[in-house]
């Protein structure tokens, strides 16, 4: 039974792509609901992250933040983004592989 954990340790180790952003401040949890944790949202109506060019989610991001791109949704959701964890954010959706 020790192997069988020990080899979960290392895969899960080895999937860097489910590690939540190191400087997101949290803001990860926040997205799953609607982009999922691997980036391909669950409802047609929203975007999937997964693949998306980093410089461009990191520019959307800003634009909700900043009230320039309107979206009532994720204006609420980017209220209190650093632009640290919009950095990581942007970082961790453009990593995921797409679909």
């Amino acid at each position: 039974m020790k192997l069988y954990s020990l080899i979960g340790v290392f895969a899960l180790a080895g999937a860097p792509c489910l590690a939540e952003p190191t400087h997101s401040g949290g803001m990860l949890e926040s997205c799953i609901p609607c982009h999922g944790l691997d980036g391909i949202a669950r409802d047609a109506e929203v975007p999937n992250l997964a693949g998306q060019n980093e410089a461009y989610l990191l520019n959307q991001l800003r634009a909700f933040h900043q009230g320039r791109r309107i979206h009532k949704e994720m204006l609420y959701m980017s209220r209190k983004m650093t632009d640290e964890d919009m950095q990581a954010l942007a970082a961790y959706f453009s990593s995921l592989p797409p679909r």
